[in-house]
């Protein structure tokens, strides 16, 4: 849990620096963060979803599967998430920080916790990273990736306030799980289980890109169960294969 935790920090540390520089920054220029964080989200979602053609996922399940596995996994999880309201929960979890923590004009705060808290926990690096540090084998990646994490924060909290830093609730419970399983049953997942929950993940990021140029407000949330789903079906279809 050590690499976690200095996650955490980072990020909280690097909102605040965030939140200090942002509101000396007037809003015209506030906006122009948030497009170029949405520019660099898109960007970040398409280096995620090339984990789609890796080797390893392809030689798993057979060539031109993994984005009909993708496809299915996307239908699947937003089924789910949609009947279990998952983005309305977000919302309420978002409302309930924002009552406590944010001053009530700030409307971003739902939109920097959700927003944030997908963008840190999404990705090859928090998985790995915490099943290392949870077998004692270690906690570069996590370093790395808070590194990486707190200059993101900065940037966000610029332009989307406190929010941000209430991600680092999100990023403290999923990391804090996945070094709870390396330390109970060590390295669970196979390469090409990581290049599917990479690959949808890569296309969760590219929606928030789309929310955040303001494009299209696509409900992300509901489709979280889709990170689950995904690996889970390529699994069976490799054991098909």
């Amino acid at each position: 849990m050590i690499g976690t935790l200095i996650n955490v920090i980072t990020i909280v540390v690097g909102s605040a620096i965030g939140v200090a520089v942002g509101a000396k920054i007037p809003t015209r220029t506030r906006t122009l963060i948030t497009d170029a964080l949405g520019l660099i989200t898109f960007i970040s979602g398409a280096s995620a979803c090339a984990a789609l053609w890796n080797s390893s996922y392809v030689q798993a399940v057979g060539g031109g599967k993994p984005i009909l596995i993708t496809l299915g996994g996307l239908l699947l999880g937003g089924v789910l998430g949609s009947l279990l309201r998952l983005e309305d929960r977000l919302e309420r979890a978002g409302n309930k920080l924002r009552e406590k923590f944010a001053r009530e004009e700030d409307s971003n705060f739902i939109t920097g916790f959700v927003s944030a808290s997908l963008i840190f926990v999404i990705g090859p690096m928090a998985i790995l990273g915490s099943i290392s540090d949870g077998l004692g084998n270690g906690n570069e990646l996590l370093i790395l990736k808070s590194i990486m994490d707190g200059f993101a924060a900065i940037a966000f909290a610029a332009a989307l306030g406190w929010g941000v830093a209430a991600s680092a609730i999100s990023v403290l419970i999923y990391q804090g799980a996945w070094s709870a399983i390396g330390a109970l049953m060590g390295k669970i997942l196979a390469d090409y289980q990581i290049d599917a929950i990479t690959g949808v993940g890569g296309l969760l990021l590219i929606g928030i890109g789309l929310r955040l140029l303001n494009i299209k407000s696509i409900a992300i949330g509901d489709m979280l169960p889709a990170i689950l789903m995904t690996p889970v079906l390529a699994t069976v279809v490799a054991s098909l294969s």
